[in-house]
């Protein structure tokens, strides 16, 4: 099975915090935090259209910059979502530069902001000198409570949960709603040529057409082009397999108690991966409680309890330099049930 989500750290395992995950069929991709991001280049950067940030100190935030700069004069629309402050963060950002010259530009950024009980969302356009729109407020859930969904898109789901870092740090998951694979074997035998064509079958089934909807899709065999029509169930049945989808958790900057580590294990569970920060061995956990940021053993007990496929830990501190593959270890360790996890 091909996966749909192509997934991994944007920076090494000292570097800032971030993964970027690419939506391989659909030349789409999403953003959890915004880092500095000097690896991604821009073709990557203009496909990140929604950006998930955890909190927004320096090194979740700083990469802003740099994705406006390639969005900018882009028909393009950014959707950031994440905790209370992110839209004064983000305004404050682009108060920050002179706009009397991009009243032409068609670049489009969207804040939405998660609070206890309400959502705040506002628009802001290049055409406006990036002036924040009214503020509209809709009835949210509960940050204190369980998991609440900040995006709903028919192919996934992104909820998060509110960590304790001092402030709210939120944790997300992505979930694959369910996965499409494609039988290129059944294709073949059936004389049919694998192409974009398929991508439009993938996208009729995730909006959720019946079964009876019928499509048109030129197909391509040499110097012959042949328009065909087909019906979605009949496509489905013959060559379509529906599966269980993927799933992904991002953790980052929070202490280690029970309510946050009850809230990253319902998050996380049963993910495929759990990228799980861990600046610090488990011989500092007293430093790493003083911080509010979490040890190698204990992501990696988390990631046992939450029983998920693979564990990536990352964010490390400087002070462990040259120590990247102990810290790994330990919290494969533990993971793993090994050495007294």
């Amino acid at each position: 099975m091909n996966p749909s989500f192509s997934s991994y750290l944007v920076n090494d395992v000292f570097g800032d915090p971030g993964v970027y995950v690419e939506i391989r069929w659909s030349k789409r991709a999403l953003l959890f935090d915004l880092g500095r991001y000097d690896n991604l280049s821009p073709t990557r950067l203009l496909r990140a259209g929604e950006i998930f940030i955890s909190h927004t100190h320096m090194d979740h935030f700083i990469g802003f910059d740099a994705i406006l700069r390639v969005a900018l004069g882009r028909r393009k629309t950014l959707m950031l979502v994440g905790p209370p402050g992110l839209i004064d963060n983000v305004a404050g950002k682009l108060r920050g530069y002179t706009w009397n010259l991009v009243d032409g530009y068609p670049l489009t950024v969207q804040v939405r902001e998660f609070h206890k009980q309400e959502v705040r969302q506002v628009v802001i356009r290049a055409t406006d000198g990036f002036q924040p729109s009214e503020p509209r407020t809709f009835i949210g859930p509960p940050l204190d409570g369980p998991l609440f969904t900040v995006v709903e898109d028919p192919m996934f789901t992104v909820k998060a949960v509110a960590l304790n870092h001092r402030i709210p740090s939120f944790a997300y998951s992505l979930e694959e709603r369910f996965h499409i694979n494609v039988n290129k074997q059944k294709l073949q035998e059936a004389g049919l040529r694998i192409g974009a064509w398929l991508k439009e079958v993938k996208q009729y089934i995730w909006d959720g057409k019946p079964d009876d909807f019928r499509f048109t899709v030129t197909l391509y065999d040499e110097h012959r082009r042949e328009d065909r029509e087909f019906v979605l169930g009949d496509v489905k049945e013959r060559f379509i397999t529906v599966s269980r989808g993927q799933k992904i958790a991002y953790v980052v900057d929070t202490r280690y108690d029970e309510e946050n580590e009850a809230k990253i294990v319902a998050l996380a569970h049963g993910a495929d991966t759990f990228y799980c920060e861990a600046p610090y061995r488990d011989c500092d956990a007293e430093k790493a409680r003083d911080r509010y940021h979490l040890t190698t053993r204990q992501a990696g007990l988390m990631a046992r309890k939450a029983k998920v496929r693979d564990l990536v830990v990352f964010h490390f501190s400087p002070r462990y330099t040259g120590l990247g593959e102990t810290l790994k270890r330990e919290a494969l360790e533990a993971f793993h049930g090994s050495k007294g996890g």
